[in-house]
């Protein structure tokens, strides 16, 4: 091998060392490199049905309120997006709008509209990455959290996921993965509880068919407000919830207190033995959870 092409090939190798050390490591995908003090990763999947081209935001938190921005994605057709936030290390807000998704009462799919849904990371370590689910769950345990004294704390954050995912059977709501029960036999190879979260998802969805709403996705902006108060009662804070109806119905109607408990017991129930429900499973899979809500004062 002749001197100069050795040159060359040590030139190469060089300029390589040099860019992977600019790029601040090996790893990472997509451009994304993910280590301590390197560039954090936030990913994860937007579920009201599998939710696509949303917009997907995430914000800083600080002292219990949302700070600044720290970067924005879209989602694909199976709601699944990936984002930057740089160095940013603590409380993190993630807010979905936009988009569309298939409704599992009804198999059509359906706009969001200017409805929103959000989730609540008590912290991200900086250069690390995190995966997420943002679904109308997360949205009430942040909407909780909001209204607790202080603000969207950590110790708030985390106390909200964890109380709502115990009223729903749900050990992780920000990293469970919904089941989606549009997938004939999705069941079979489900966990309990990937099989109450996704069809929690689905009992709101067949009651807000059966209360002849136009649109599922506006249920997620009454349950809310319903549960921003700890309490699934059909109100906030004594206030009424009001709830958009659609079809021959029209107007609105106040929102029952019994809607978030054993209204979605029954709702479940009703899809559970319903044409839509591909999943391969029946009432006595998700039995518990439809005792819970039956039985359920509605306390959070």
């Amino acid at each position: 091998m002749s001197n100069s092409l050795c040159m060359i090939r040590l030139t190469s190798l060089v300029a390589a060392f040099i860019a992977v050390l600019a790029l601040g490591g090996c790893g990472g995908g997509g451009g994304d490199i993910v280590g301590t003090g390197g560039t954090g990763v936030i990913s994860g999947e937007v579920v009201k049905g599998p939710v696509a081209n949303a917009a997907v935001t995430a914000f800083a938190v600080s002292g219990g309120q949302v700070g600044a921005q720290l970067g924005t994605a879209a989602t694909d057709a199976s709601g699944r997006f990936m984002m930057d936030i740089g160095s940013y290390a603590g409380a993190l807000m993630l807010r979905a709008s936009g988009g569309s998704y298939k409704d599992e009462a009804t198999g059509q799919v359906m706009p969001m509209g200017a409805e929103i849904m959000t989730a609540m990371i008590p912290s991200v370590s900086a250069g690390t990455a995190t995966t997420v689910q943002v679904t109308p769950v997360t949205a009430m345990a942040q909407a909780m959290a909001q209204r607790m004294g202080g603000g969207m704390t950590e110790a708030n954050i985390a106390a909200a996921n964890a109380a709502m995912g115990a009223y729903f059977g749900v050990n992780d709501i920000l990293r469970v993965q919904p089941m989606n029960p549009l997938v004939a036999g999705s069941g079979a190879t489900a966990t309990q509880d990937a099989r109450n979260y996704g069809l929690t998802l689905a009992a709101m969805s067949q009651y807000a068919k059966t209360a002849g709403m136009s649109a599922s996705s506006a249920l997620v902006t009454a349950m809310m407000k319903d549960a921003s108060d700890g309490m699934m009662d059909g109100s906030a804070a004594g206030a009424e919830i009001q709830m958009g109806m659609g079809g021959m119905m029209g107007g609105s109607s106040m929102m029952p207190a019994t809607a978030g408990s054993s209204g979605l017991a029954a709702a479940l129930t009703t899809y559970m033995n319903s044409g839509a429900n591909m999943s391969g499973l029946n009432s006595s899979d998700v039995a518990a959870l439809i005792q819970r809500l039956t039985t359920s004062t509605g306390r959070i």
